[in-house]
C-alpha cells in the first residue's frame, strides 16, 4: 500500500507498470490458433473468437491481466476424467458458482495451452494431457476492490485427465468431477444461455452438450468436496 500524494492519508495500491512484464506467450500464433475452430453453426463462439482476434492485433498487453479496457485474455481447461464420461468444475469462491477451471495468463506460460494446463493444476492439482483448442467465449466479470468492470477474452482448451485425484485451492472452495446427468445438480444449464458459447464435444463415443463458460447459479456445493 501506498499514500496518495494528492489526497494525504488515502490508501492506494502502488501503480502496476505494465512495461515491467514481458509475457512468452505469442500473440500472433494465439490469433491463428482461434482459426482451427471450425464449427459456423456456433455464432456466439465466432462472434467471441472476432472480439479475440481483435484484442491480439490492436491491444499493446491482451495478456495483462491489468489491462481492463476492454479487458485481456484469459483461458479455461475442459477436462475430461481418465474415463472420458465426466468433466472436472470447481467451485468458485468469490463468485458462488461452479465453473471449468482456469485463469489469467502469467509471463512465464510459454504458450496459451501451457497457460491453461497450468491453471488447471493449480485450481484442481490435477494434470492434463492432449491439449486440444475446443472454443472461446468473451464475458463479463463484475467490478471488485481496485479493478473495474472488464471482459474476459476466454480460450477453451480440451484436455484428458491423467488421474482422478484432485485437491482445492484458495480460489476454488470445491472440486468434482461432473457426469452429464449430473447438470442438474451442479445448477449447470441444459438450454443456451445468452452471451455463453456452447459447444458440443465428441470422446468416447458420446457426445456431450456443453457451455465452454458456464454461468451457474450461485448455490451450495451438493456435495463438500474441499471445504
Amino acid at each position: 500500500m501506498w499514500e496518495s500524494r494528492k489526497l494525504p492519508g488515502l490508501k492506494q495500491r502502488p501503480p502496476i507498470l505494465l512495461e515491467a512484464f514481458h509475457f512468452m506467450v505469442d500473440a500472433q500464433a494465439v490469433a491463428a490458433l482461434t482459426f482451427e475452430f471450425r464449427d459456423m453453426s456456433d455464432g456466439q463462439t465466432l462472434k467471441s473468437l472476432e472480439l479475440i482476434r481483435m484484442l491480439l492485433e490492436y491491444s499493446p498487453d491482451p495478456f495483462s491481466r491489468e489491462q481492463f479496457t476492454p479487458g485481456h485474455i484469459t483461458c479455461s481447461g475442459l477436462v475430461f476424467a481418465p474415463d472420458a464420461r465426466r468433466i472436472l468444475i470447481v467451485y468458485h469462491r468469490r463468485l458462488g458458482r461452479w465453473l471449468l477451471p482456469g485463469g489469467h495468463v502469467e509471463p512465464s506460460d510459454d504458450t496459451i495451452d501451457a497457460a491453461a494446463s497450468r491453471e488447471v493444476l493449480e485450481e484442481t492439482g490435477v494434470s492434463v494431457a492432449n491439449g486440444r483448442f475446443a472454443g472461446a467465449d468473451v464475458h463479463g466479470i463484475p467490478a471488485k476492490r481496485h479493478e473495474p468492470y472488464h471482459l474476459h477474452h476466454d480460450l477453451l482448451f480440451r484436455f484428458r485427465a491423467e488421474a482422478e485425484a484432485f485437491t482445492c485451492s484458495e480460489e476454488s472452495r470445491a472440486v468434482a468431477w461432473c457426469a452429464p446427468e449430473e447438470f442438474d445438480r451442479y445448477a449447470i444449464p441444459d438450454k443456451r444461455t445468452p452471451g455463453v458459447g456452447s459447444q458440443r464435444l465428441t470422446i468416447a463415443y458420446e457426445t456431450i452438450p456443453l457451455r465452454s463458460i458456464p454461468v451457474l447459479r450461485p448455490s451450495l456445493p451438493p456435495r463438500p468436496a474441499c471445504e
